[in-house]
């Protein structure tokens, strides 16, 4: 059996942004918050943390000032993929030598792949990098599925360990789960469905949500894992309204917001990001005044 990477809630943390480039000041003291407030693991640089406009040096500069900052407190697990298989090696070599704990790869994007490409793909950077690695499955964005017969393959690889299922679709994770047994562990993409895959045999959420309630997510998986369902249950449901506001947009730009109403960024995105719309981050920062987060 490989290995588990965490169990409970990864915050898929956002990058705090200005003109200059990264807040480093601000993301020092988000980690830290994250941490204190009992986070099981932070993702840096992932689709929330804006990694695909940010450049070759500030990925860089994300991943080891998380790494050197966070000192072992919580594994560090940097998004290291991308559309170019070379882009994604020369990342996931740099993670690997600054002390990530574990590289998140998505399917490459844009180009798509067939399963045999998306196969070769990961092989070929599981092959190289010396630390595990995390699937990432979110076809909405990449246009391209990671099928469950794909992961079973995958999953024969002994440094491809868990993947972030991101797909929606619950049957899907069902069969994954079915196919890949001990040999992948699962954590669900998705906010709305921390549950349901928790109740598959998932290990977790890898999770925007969190960025505003770390110590409430984490809660969710472990009252689960610990044999509290219906705990687990209605706090998944009592959470949805304010999830479901946070996905009224492409994240990250609800995320932002949110995260700059409770002052810990300013609410700074790269184009195409654009703020988010009024009437939408109204009933945002409703739905957060009853979790009294503001």
């Amino acid at each position: 059996m490989k290995k588990t990477i965490f169990e409970g809630a990864a915050t898929a943390i956002i990058t705090p942004l200005n003109e200059s480039g990264i807040d480093l000041k601000a993301f020092g003291k988000l980690i830290d918050w994250q941490i204190a407030e009992g986070i099981d693991a932070i993702v840096v640089c992932g689709t929330t943390g804006e990694g695909s406009t940010l450049s070759d040096e500030e990925h860089k500069a994300a991943i080891s000032f998380a790494v050197e900052h966070t000192a072992g407190r919580v594994p560090i697990i940097a998004g290291t993929g991308s559309n170019d298989i070379d882009y994604a090696k020369n990342l996931t070599k740099y993670s690997c030598e600054a002390g990530a704990d574990a590289m998140l790869v998505v399917t490459p994007y844009y180009n798509k792949a067939t399963q045999k490409g998306l196969i070769t793909s990961f092989n070929t950077l599981a092959d190289l990098s010396d630390k595990p690695i995390i699937l990432y499955n979110v076809p909405s964005r990449t246009g391209c599925n990671i099928q469950p017969a794909t992961c079973k393959i995958l999953s024969e690889h002994e440094n491809i360990v868990a993947i972030k299922e991101a797909s929606g679709n619950i049957s899907q994770v069902a069969e994954i789960a079915n196919l890949v047994g001990d040999n992948m562990d699962i954590y669900s993409g998705n906010d709305d469905q921390i549950i349901p895959v928790l109740s598959l045999g998932g290990k977790g959420v890898i999770s925007v949500l969190s960025n505003i309630m770390p110590k409430e997510t984490s809660l969710m998986c472990h009252k689960y894992l610990d044999g509290d369902v219906k705990g687990a249950l209605k706090m998944q449901l009592d959470y949805l309204p304010l999830i479901n506001s946070l996905f009224t947009e492409v994240n990250p730009i609800p995320i932002k917001s949110a995260m700059a109403k409770m002052g810990w960024c300013e609410n700074y995105l790269r184009l195409p990001l654009t703020p988010m719309e009024s009437e939408h981050e109204k009933a945002m920062f409703e739905y957060m005044k009853e979790q009294n987060l503001i």
